[in-house]
């Protein structure tokens, strides 16, 4: 799988996922969508499927994370992460395939 969860993200996944009292099973869906200011948003969201023919799956730090095949070809290399400071809260993305991205951090360019 061409996507890495760090430890702090599937901290705060299971965080979410208790607080938030999801059925086990519930797995981190990671993607892409077009649109965004420059051509390609991130989704990011908890679901109960999977498609063995148009995703793939992977167990990271105890967070089962599943992607698109479509969306992989974007994403491959990328890193989520979990930034939590004074200026800034949320998931962060590294995508060594962006070539430009948009000030908000939740879209690309590839």
């Amino acid at each position: 799988m061409g996507i890495m969860l760090t430890e702090r993200a599937a901290s705060e996944v299971k965080k979410i996922l208790v607080e938030q009292k999801y059925e086990p099973g519930t797995v981190l869906r990671i993607g892409v969508t077009g649109g965004g200011c420059s051509g390609f948003s991130y989704s990011l969201g908890l679901d109960k499927t999977f498609d063995e023919k148009m995703d793939s799956k992977s167990e990271q730090h105890g967070i089962t994370v599943v992607l698109d095949k479509k969306s992989a070809l974007y994403l491959d290399g990328t890193s989520l992460d979990f930034h939590e400071g004074v200026e800034k809260r949320g998931f962060t993305f590294e995508n060594p395939n962006a070539v430009k991205t948009c000030g908000c951090g939740s879209s690309f360019q590839a």
